[in-house]
């Protein structure tokens, strides 16, 4: 996997984190990011490079709970409450890049935090391609 976790975390480390989070209970479906974090920029342009290495990332880490078109219908999402967000929403497209950040490097139960696991780069290419998959269609 070279570089993509920062320190030495490995696959079962993830895999024991979703397991956790599957018997966790309940949890508000508010959330909100704090008013600062509106104010953080992403500092990527939308690009073929950019959104490779979210995409990258998402399916790593994000698709098990989300699902692969981000509507939240993961495998491991439908034992969580609340249930994932789904990207194609206007509650998610609203929310500013900062919100969006803030939320990834954070996290709240049952969602992780990334924030010692992904670098900063890698959690901004994840919200550009969050972005991307609001764009996705229904079929």
């Amino acid at each position: 996997m070279g570089n993509f976790f920062r320190g030495s975390i490995g696959k079962s480390y993830v895999i024991q984190a979703v397991i956790l989070l599957l018997f966790l209970g309940p949890q508000s479906n508010e959330w909100k990011a704090p008013n600062d974090a509106d104010k953080l920029v992403n500092p990527y342009q939308v690009n073929t490079e950019i959104l490779g290495k979210g995409e990258k990332t998402y399916k790593q880490l994000c698709s098990v709970c989300h699902g692969n078109k981000g509507k939240g219908d993961g495998v491991a999402g439908s034992a969580l409450n609340p249930a994932p967000s789904n990207f194609s929403k206007e509650r998610v497209q609203s929310q500013s890049d900062g919100a969006i950040f803030w939320k990834l490097t954070n996290g709240k139960t049952p969602m992780a935090g990334y924030k010692d696991i992904l670098t900063e780069e890698q959690r901004w290419q994840l919200v550009t391609y969050i972005r991307e998959l609001g764009k996705i269609k229904k079929k």
